[in-house]
């Protein structure tokens, strides 16, 4: 077990686990986060994305020792229910969640591509969701989603 300090959500955190523990484990486990959740395990559909440094990362598969003294954001600090992030009313907007579990790899995606650039075609859109998934079949409406929060973002709303 060892001591690690990072930053999640504006607040600094220190918890107690072994160095190769997931992030998501501490995330969701210790932290008794909401947003992320565990998906596959593998990384490969997004579900438990959180943002590390301002880029998207998959925690199931980030060992605690990686991520110390890191700023790390999740779906849980991104807005309220009274000011949302811009992603977050989009997807309101948009009724763009079904079952919502994988709402939290999209949105956290497209927060962290947004926020570097929001300015982008319907093909960036596509492109930068890359490797997410969903079973319920909301693609169409994320993307709706996705598009209207890049033209606010950008200023073109």
């Amino acid at each position: 077990m060892e001591t690690y300090t990072l930053f999640l959500d504006g607040r600094r955190i220190r918890i107690e686990c072994p160095p190769d523990m997931p992030l998501l484990y501490a995330l969701r486990g210790d932290l008794r986060l909401k947003g992320p959740k565990f998906g596959c395990g593998l990384a490969q559909c997004g579900a438990c994305t959180v943002l590390v440094e301002g880029s998207a990362v998959r925690s199931c598969v980030i060992p605690m020792a990686s991520i110390k003294n890191k700023k790390i954001r999740s779906l849980d600090g991104l807005g309220t229910p009274s000011e949302p992030h811009p992603v977050q009313r989009a997807f309101l907007e948009e009724q763009a969640a079904l079952c919502g579990y994988c709402t939290n790899g999209w949105i956290m995606t497209a927060v962290a591509a947004l926020e570097k650039q929001p300015r982008v075609s319907d093909a960036d859109i596509r492109a930068m969701l890359t490797g997410l998934k969903c079973r319920c079949g909301a693609h169409m409406a994320m993307l709706r989603a996705i598009r209207r929060a890049a033209d606010e973002m950008a200023g073109q709303s």
